[in-house]
Order: C-alpha cells, then sequence, then structure tokens
C-alpha cells in the first residue's frame, strides 16, 4: 500500500502551491492523454470553416489561374480588335468562396449574364461591371469616353444588345481556353441586372470566382466569372498540375495541325515563275522602245524558279496546257540557311 499523507503534510503542500515553490515538471507538462506517445515537436492545427469548405485543391486551383489567363489574353486581343483601340484583360484574382458572398459583393444593378454550357450540367455566371460597360458602349457609339458619365440604371434593350457582341466574343475566346481540357460550348441564356434575384446554385454552395481587370483607355472596371464546383465538378480531375502541363505538351497534335491547316488554307498567296534574270544600264533601259529584245543568259530548256510571296519554293519547266502558259512543278528548293 502506497504512504498515506497525514494532515501536516497536506497543508504544507497546499501552502507551497499557493506560493509557487512547487512546479509541474517536464515530464508532467508533457503529458497527454492519449494511447500514442506524444512528439516532440507540437502537431500543426488549422483553422477550418465548415461554412466554406474548400472543395477545390491547390493545384487545381492554379491550373484554372493558369487556364483562365490564355482566356484573358484572347478576349483581350479579340475585344482590341471589335472596338478598335488598345484594351487589357488580366486575371485579378481566383478563388473559392461561397455563392452568397460572390453575390454579396456584387454591385446593383450590373450586366449578370447566365452562361450554360453544352457538355456540363448547370449554369456559371458572367457578370461585367457598368464601370467599363458604358465606356464600352460609348465607343461603340463614336464617342471619346470623356467626362462620361455612369448611370445608376439597368441596362436598356439596346445597350443589352450592344454588350451582347461583347459577351459573344468573350465566351468564344473562354471556348478556346477551355478546348484543352474538354471541348466546351458557351452561351448566354439569360441577362439580369440584380444579382441578388438569380440563384443557380444553394447560397451555401461552394463557387470558383475568377476575377479580371478590364482597362480602356483611361477607363477601368472589373469582370468576374462565377462556376459552381457541382459544374466542373466532372473535369476536376483534368485540371490537375500534371494533365495541365501534358496538355500543353500536346498543343501540336493532329487535331491541332488539322485545325490550323484548315485554317490557313483559306490564305491567298501569291505565286510567281521567275523565267529569267539579267542587267542592263540605265542608258539602255531610258533608249528601250517598242520591238526591242532583252537578250538573258537562261536558256527556255533550263527550269525556271517558282517564288510563293517572293520566297523561291518550287522549281518548274515551262509549257502550255490547254492552250494556256502553265508551269509544270519539278521538284522543291531546299530553304537557304
Amino acid at each position: 500500500m502506497p504512504d498515506m499523507l497525514d494532515q501536516s503534510s497536506i497543508d504544507a503542500l497546499l501552502q507551497a502551491v499557493e506560493t509557487g515553490d512547487v512546479r509541474p515538471t517536464d515530464a508532467m507538462s508533457a503529458m497527454v492523454f492519449t494511447q500514442r506517445p506524444r512528439e516532440e515537436a507540437p502537431p500543426e492545427v488549422k483553422a477550418y470553416d465548415f461554412k466554406r469548405p474548400e472543395r477545390v485543391s491547390k493545384d487545381q486551383m492554379r491550373a484554372l489561374h493558369t487556364l483562365h489567363e490564355s482566356f484573358a489574353r484572347n478576349f483581350g486581343a479579340a475585344l482590341s480588335g471589335f472596338l478598335r483601340t488598345i484594351v487589357e484583360v488580366k486575371v485579378a484574382a481566383c478563388e473559392q468562396m461561397t455563392y452568397s458572398e460572390f453575390t454579396s459583393g456584387l454591385p446593383n444593378p450590373t450586366s449578370f449574364n447566365l452562361v450554360d454550357t453544352d457538355g456540363l450540367e448547370g449554369q456559371m455566371c458572367l457578370e461585367i461591371s457598368p464601370l467599363i460597360i458604358y465606356p464600352i458602349i460609348d465607343r461603340l457609339l463614336g464617342g471619346n469616353n470623356q467626362d462620361l458619365f455612369i448611370p445608376q440604371r439597368p441596362l436598356t434593350l439596346i445597350e443589352n444588345r450592344l454588350i451582347s457582341n461583347v459577351t459573344k466574343r468573350g465566351l468564344a475566346a473562354l471556348s478556346e481556353a477551355w478546348q484543352s481540357i474538354r471541348e466546351l460550348k458557351f452561351s448566354v441564356s439569360a441577362t439580369e441586372s440584380n444579382p441578388q434575384l438569380v440563384q443557380i446554385v444553394p447560397p451555401n454552395e461552394v463557387v470558383v470566382v475568377v476575377s479580371f481587370e478590364l482597362k480602356l483607355a483611361s477607363r477601368a472596371g472589373t469582370m468576374n466569372l462565377c462556376i459552381p464546383y457541382n459544374v466542373i465538378e466532372p473535369v476536376m480531375e483534368q485540371l490537375s498540375s500534371q494533365s495541365w502541363f501534358a496538355a500543353n505538351k500536346n498543343q501540336r497534335s493532329e487535331q491541332t495541325q488539322s485545325r490550323i491547316t484548315k485554317g490557313l488554307s483559306r490564305a491567298p498567296l501569291e505565286v510567281a515563275g521567275i523565267l529569267a534574270r539579267t542587267t542592263i544600264t540605265l542608258r539602255d533601259l531610258l533608249q528601250l522602245s517598242k520591238g526591242d529584245l532583252i537578250v538573258t543568259e537562261t536558256a527556255a530548256t533550263k527550269p525556271i524558279a517558282v517564288c510563293v510571296e517572293g520566297e523561291h519554293k518550287f522549281s518548274a519547266q515551262i509549257g502550255q496546257f490547254h492552250g494556256n502558259r502553265a508551269l509544270k512543278i519539278t521538284g522543291a528548293i531546299a530553304p537557304q540557311v
């Protein structure tokens, strides 16, 4: 049996605790009530908010950021050509939040577009700030954006029709950016001015919001693309960093080459055959008259050079075809290094 403490020992122990003379030892301070022994390094504890679960990994968020950077470049180029002025589009942020947090941070009124995706279930949202919408409309109508007043009202039917030309080009660039992941087609199904009236997903549903900054001359505004998680869930595995880099490496696939070839096949080219070359003096050139002959050192039986846009590409023989002068290609000319 262990020794029992008498009353005097108990009083002495309590007095020592009150005065601070008795302190817990290191062994006692490190004691943890668990079946496994505690490691020397303290465990890392992170706060987790169950109202905002992070369902998209960091690698997938980086892949989405890189993907929409490509979209921003293509959209900026398309918008610059459409407005005949330089428009800069860049990704400002890419984060995940709840749908209620996304809609609560939007202005009212604004241009809130519901986007249908052919190939995925559900809808996305494309919101464009009035701070950049009205400068674009002013530019389309011939204005100079100086002393431009930004009205606090919903867009009219004419203004919505003008902005639809911008959103169509944006969705076309978005389809091109997503092409490395999956063939998708985007289209606007409805437009609303008050984002609080639109509920495409429950308020606590996780969404990925990609924010863009648009600059037009001295004007600037924002554009937000809201992608619900349940919409892109079927392609989340393809958005990992490894598959993303693999998609970049496979850009020169047969399908890509055939698409580029099909686009270039309609481009017109100038083709010319160089029959012969010679040099004369300026005095002889000034004295030329009708009926004079210019003698060259190239025989008619020798092959001639065929130039495509000024570059020697083929060798050919002179002849006739159905009564017309023709050139018969005999071979290719190796490019000069």
